[in-house]
C-alpha cells in the first residue's frame, strides 16, 4: 500500500509541478516570446483546457478497459508533450503543445483518483485523498525555488526539461508500482451514448453537482493566485525572483499544512465539517486581501499572512469536497472523477487570462470564486442531508 500511496502521489506531481514551476518566469517569458501578461498566462490555460478535455477521455476509458493502460499511456505522452515545450520557438507552440501536456496529464489526476475510490471509501478515501494531497504539494513548495534557480542558469527553457524528466520518472513509477485496481468483472462498456448516459446519472445527483462545483471553485481561488502571483509578488510587492519563489512556496507550505490537519481529523471531525471550515477562511482571506487593496494598504506585512491563510483552507477544504463527490458515485468513479476534474479544469481556464497583472482584478475573481464555492457546498450539504417533515399529528 505504501508503494502505490507513493506512485498515485507521484502522479500528482506533474499537474502542480508543470503550472508553479514556470511560474517565476513569467515577466521574461512576455519580453522573450514578445506578449503581455494575459499571452503568457494563456499557456496556463491552454495546459487546464488539456486537462478538461483529458479528463473526459482517460476517466471513462479507465472504466472500461481499466486503470494500468490508460495511466501509463498518458504519463509518456505527457513527457514528450513537455520536451515539446522547451523547443517552443513561438506562443503558438507553446500554448499548443502546453495543451497536449495537460491533455495527457489528467490522466494521472483522473485515474489517481479513480483509484482511490477502488480501494477506499468514506471517511477513509477522504484520509487518503487528504494524504496524497499533503505529498503532492511538495511539489508547488519545492516547484517554485528549484524553477527560480533553473530559470536563472539555463532560462525559462530549461524549466521545461526538467519537467520533462519529471514526467518520464512518473511513468516509470506507474510500471512498477501501480496494480491494475479495477478487475474485468467490475468494467463498465459502451460508446458516446453510454458516455452520456453515466455523466448525465453522476450529474443528476445534485449533492455531488454541489461537492464538484465546490471543490471546483475553491480551487478557482486558488488558481487565481497561481496565475496572478508572479505579478502580484514581482511588480507589486517589489520581490526578486527568489524571493517570490520562497513566497509562492511558503504558501504550499500552509496548504500542505491544511491536508496534514485534515488527514488526522477527518474520521473524528467529518469532512463536510472541514470542507465548510476550509472554504470559510479561503473567503474571509480573499475578502481581506481586496479590502486592503481598496484601501491602499498592500504590503508584504499584510499580504503574505492573508495568501497563508487562503492556502490553509484550501488544504483543508479541496480532498474532502472530491472525497465528498465520487463518494456520491461509487459505481462510476471514473466518470465522477473525471467530471470533477473537467469542471476544475474549466473554472481554472476561465479565471488564468482574466486576472491578468492588476491586483484589485485578482483578489476581486478570488473572492467570487470563494464565495461561490460556500454556496455551492451549502447547497451540498442540504441535498445529501434532506430534512424529513415532522408528521402531523390529528
Amino acid at each position: 500500500m505504501r508503494s502505490l500511496t507513493g506512485a498515485l502521489a507521484l502522479l500528482c506531481v506533474v499537474g502542480p509541478l508543470s503550472t508553479d514551476m514556470y511560474l517565476p518566469a513569467f515577466p521574461r517569458m512576455a519580453g522573450e516570446l514578445g506578449t503581455d501578461a494575459s499571452g503568457v498566462q494563456l499557456t496556463l490555460t491552454a495546459f487546464l483546457v488539456g486537462m478538461t478535455v483529458g479528463h473526459l477521455v482517460f476517466g471513462p476509458l479507465s472504466d472500461r478497459y481499466g486503470r494500468r493502460g490508460p495511466l501509463l499511456a498518458g504519463a509518456v505522452v505527457c513527457a514528450v508533450a513537455t520536451a515539446l515545450c522547451a523547443v517552443a520557438p513561438s506562443l503558438g507552440w507553446l500554448v499548443a503543445a502546453r495543451f497536449v501536456a495537460g491533455f495527457s496529464g489528467a490522466a494521472g489526476v483522473v485515474i489517481g483518483r479513480a483509484v482511490v475510490a477502488d480501494v477506499a471509501r468514506g471517511a477513509a478515501a477522504a484520509r487518503l485523498l487528504a494524504l496524497l494531497m499533503t505529498l503532492s504539494t511538495i511539489a508547488p513548495i519545492v516547484g517554485p525555488l528549484v524553477g527560480g534557480a533553473v530559470i536563472e542558469a539555463l532560462g525559462w527553457r530549461g524549466v521545461f526539461w526538467v519537467l520533462g524528466g519529471v514526467a518520464a520518472a512518473v511513468a516509470a513509477a506507474v510500471a512498477l508500482f501501480v496494480p491494475e485496481s479495477l478487475p474485468p468483472e467490475r468494467r463498465v462498456g459502451g460508446g458516446v451514448r453510454e458516455l452520456a448516459a453515466s455523466i448525465r446519472e453522476v450529474v443528476g445527483d445534485r449533492a455531488y453537482t454541489g461537492y464538484t462545483l465546490a471543490f471546483s471553485f475553491g480551487f478557482g481561488a486558488l488558481f487565481c493566485y497561481i496565475s496572478g502571483s508572479p505579478f502580484l509578488l514581482q511588480n507589486e510587492l517589489g520581490l526578486s525572483v527568489r524571493a517570490s519563489s520562497a513566497a509562492f512556496s511558503a504558501g504550499a507550505v500552509m496548504a500542505a499544512a491544511g491536508g496534514v490537519v485534515s488527514a488526522r481529523l477527518v474520521e473524528r471531525v467529518g469532512p463536510e465539517r472541514l470542507l465548510r471550515t476550509g472554504l470559510l477562511a479561503v473567503l474571509s482571506a480573499c475578502a481581506g486581501l481586496l479590502g486592503v487593496t481598496l484601501v491602499g494598504g498592500l504590503t508584504v506585512v499584510v499580504c503574505l499572512p492573508l495568501v497563508a491563510v487562503m492556502c490553509l483552507g484550501v488544504g483543508l477544504a479541496l480532498s474532502n469536497a472530491a472525497a465528498l463527490a465520487i463518494g456520491r458515485v461509487p459505481g462510476a468513479a471514473g466518470v465522477g472523477s473525471a467530471v470533477l476534474g473537467t469542471v476544475q479544469s474549466g473554472v481554472g481556464a476561465g479565471v488564468a487570462p482574466v486576472v491578468g497583472d492588476e491586483v484589485g482584478r485578482l483578489f476581486g475573481v478570488m473572492g467570487v470564486c470563494a464565495a461561490v464555492a460556500v454556496v455551492c457546498a451549502a447547497f451540498a450539504h442540504r441535498a445529501s442531508h434532506p430534512v424529513v417533515p415532522a408528521s402531523s399529528t390529528p
